[in-house]
């Protein structure tokens, strides 16, 4: 499983920026939603290219062989 992170910053002026690190795709998003609810208005929002690389995804590839006897 990718391990995602979050880094926070706060200014001396109490300007809030937030860099989150390790999450592809729109999985960010989630993210960056959940911390405006708790931080507050995005004033600006800029994507880094983590965004535009293609959604991570779990894969099970099972096969099946029969055999006669």
């Amino acid at each position: 499983m990718p391990q995602h992170d979050i880094e926070i910053t706060i200014s001396k002026t109490g300007e809030v920026r937030v860099h989150i690190k390790g999450a592809k795709g729109k999985a960010c998003m989630d993210y960056a939603k959940w911390l405006s609810n708790v931080i507050g208005n995005v004033k600006d929002q800029k994507l880094t290219s983590e965004y535009y690389e293609p959604d991570e995804t779990n894969r099970i590839k099972l096969e099946q062989e029969l055999r006669e006897e």
